[in-house]
């Protein structure tokens, strides 16, 4: 009787043990929970809404709404990807996207183009971007 007594208080504890492990694999973790839209970069802006970081205009901006679209220029290829240019006085923010950070751009006075080391951007028909002599990107 004792080892029948006993058998059954096994069983019933191995069961009991067996329930609480599946229990917790099934209860989900809040450190794995992503809130959406809870992204924030280095600066306060919200990528996942569309926001970045401008220096020239020195607040988070969504270049969609507040930027000069350029495209790039007819080379052949296919792009999916597109840039931008903001302007704040004598000074344009360059979002391009072949380029990790922004490039800012300064020019001597108005009707001039903007410049910084090889690039310029010129006012003509839109803009139009170069680099190094070489025209790659357009914009209205």
């Amino acid at each position: 009787m004792k080892k029948i007594f006993l058998f059954s208080v096994i069983i019933g504890l191995s069961f009991s043990c067996a329930k609480k492990v599946v229990q917790e694999n099934n209860t989900p973790k809040e450190e794995t929970k992503k809130v959406v839209g809870g992204d924030v970069d280095t600066h306060g802006c919200k990528p996942s809404a569309g926001y970045t970081w401008s220096s020239l205009k020195k607040e988070c901006v969504r270049l969609f709404e507040v930027g000069t679209k350029l495209a790039h220029a007819e080379d052949g290829k296919t792009y999916s990807t597109v840039s931008y240019v903001i302007f704040e006085g004598n000074q344009a923010e360059l979002f391009l996207d072949t380029q990790k950070d922004p490039i800012l751009l300064e020019r001597k006075s108005e009707g001039d183009s903007w410049t910084k080391g090889d690039y310029q951007l010129i006012p003509w028909k839109g803009y139009v971007l170069k680099k190094a002599g070489k025209i790659i990107y357009t914009g209205e």
